[in-house]
């Protein structure tokens, strides 16, 4: 239920007051002091960014200060009441709203942000962090805000988390439908990071082919983190969103629940995503999982899997190569083939008496989940040397591209580059050679931004 009047400014806005239906009809006393709590490190902040970003889905801007400025005047409280919640919103953007209403998706993703801020406040707040100092606990953590989210659902295992940039061109987005309409076909689900682009189009995609094999249950899962909500809005598709606190948690979220994993052509973030991957399959205690993982695109991507293939053979070695395989231009077969790895998943899952929902089995040790704080101390430090153990090379790698990614659109981080210059990166030359070469082709590609020049924010040194 809504109420709305509207405000009268430059970008037309809306004021409103909503009330939330199913999974957030009550909220505790404490958690809704902390999301009013406005102060320095506190909730309100955090809240009234994410759900800007909300209401701003489907904007064409990856800066995540765009839309602060153009709606500098919005604010949300969340209001306790004797039969519930009440949301209240002040100059929210119109687009969000039809007629006077807020759009039904809309509504969802935004009491979805209430929802996950709020259980963060409670359960990962600063009295509960000697629980994430261990890998058990982190991992603990990761079930619990997607199990209070809803995301874990017991049934057979059919959840493929697809990977890709939000910066695509025509032709490789309507290859990630082509890729979700298989893959909906035979009647599979879709998680992505939640944004546009290759994160957009398989859902799309799966869409059409659910609504033809008549599946009315579908799942379009979205997993972000505060950093980067504002980069890549949800897409209006997503139907199941979750706002894990930091990027290594939403990675985590990623292996944890998805039964395989596609890779679209993408950016730094993309390359980040595969190296965390690959650095846990790589591991010994992970050699016998099964985890199917493809690079996928159209044939005018295939250089660009064959630079990425190529990297990753220089910094990783073979092994890495027999984790993942590379399909070009062939969507029906990547359907086929991830079909038949996740009917693998299904059975080993079986055997090891493993939940299906969750994957428990897999090792994430502690250097993977601990939050990586790019500094220019931090990025400057970090070991990119040949000699070193595969996935400990591939999470130093991992961390990276993770600095360039906040370097690229996360507030604190563009800070940090605005005010004391690019990140410094060092390693061995041939490695930083492959690095460069990696960046410097998707600035040339512009996997980078979707929009206006890029300036990089890191400089590669031997």
């Amino acid at each position: 239920m809504t109420e709305t009047s509207r405000a009268s400014r430059a970008m037309p806005v809306v004021n409103a007051r909503i009330y939330p239906r199913g999974g957030l009809d009550v909220l505790s006393r404490e958690e809704v002091a902390r999301l009013k709590d406005a102060t320095h490190g506190g909730m309100h902040d955090l809240l009234r960014r994410c759900a800007l970003a909300v209401l701003t889905s489907g904007s064409a801007s990856d800066d995540p200060r765009a839309a602060q400025e153009l709606y500098s005047d919005f604010d949300i409280q969340v209001v306790q009441r004797d039969r519930g919640i009440r949301i209240e919103l002040a100059n929210a953007p119109a687009m969000a709203f039809v007629d006077g209403r807020i759009i039904a998706g809309v509504a969802e993703l935004l009491f979805a942000v209430v929802r996950d801020l709020a259980y963060m406040a409670i359960e990962l707040g600063p009295e509960y962090a000697v629980d994430l100092e261990s890998s058990a606990g982190i991992t603990d953590a990761v079930f619990g805000l997607l199990r209070n989210a809803r995301i874990l659902r017991p049934g057979d295992p059919n959840l493929v988390v697809c990977w890709g940039g939000h910066s695509i061109n025509r032709d490789e987005y309507d290859y990630t439908k082509l890729v979700g309409y298989e893959l909906g076909l035979r009647a599979l689900d879709i998680c992505t990071g939640c944004g546009p682009g290759a994160m957009k189009g398989p859902m799309k995609g799966a869409a059409v082919a659910h609504a033809k094999q008549r599946l009315d249950r579908s799942r379009y899962i979205g997993v972000t983190e505060p950093g980067i909500i504002a980069a890549e809005s949800p897409n209006p598709i997503v139907n199941h969103l979750v706002i894990m606190p930091d990027i290594e948690k939403r990675l985590e979220a990623f292996v944890r629940i998805g039964h395989g994993i596609i890779v679209f052509p993408g950016g730094v973030g993309t390359a980040e995503e595969i190296l965390y991957l690959l650095g846990l399959l790589l591991r010994e205690e992970n050699a016998a999982l099964p985890f199917p993982l493809i690079l996928t695109g159209p044939t005018a991507s295939a250089p660009y899997f064959e630079q990425i293939d190529r990297f990753l053979r220089l910094t990783l070695g073979e092994a890495a190569t027999s984790r993942y395989e590379i399909i070009i231009a062939e969507p029906d077969r990547v359907a086929r083939r991830m079909a038949e790895g996740v009917e693998r998943v299904r059975e080993h899952r079986l055997a090891q008496q493993d939940a299906f929902f969750f994957n428990w089995s897999l090792h994430v040790p502690l250097e993977f989940q601990q939050p990586f704080v790019p500094t220019h101390e931090a990025m400057a430090a970090l070991d990119l040397h040949h000699g070193r153990k595969p996935h400990e090379l591939a999470a130093d790698l991992r961390r990276a591209f993770s600095g360039i990614v906040a370097g690229n659109v996360k507030e604190e981080g563009m800070r940090r580059v605005e005010e004391f210059g690019p990140f410094q990166i060092h390693g061995d030359t041939d490695m930083m050679e492959a690095l460069d070469a990696l960046l410097r082709a998707f600035v040339q590609q512009r996997r980078m931004k979707i929009s206006g020049q890029y300036r990089p924010c890191y400089e590669v040194r031997a």
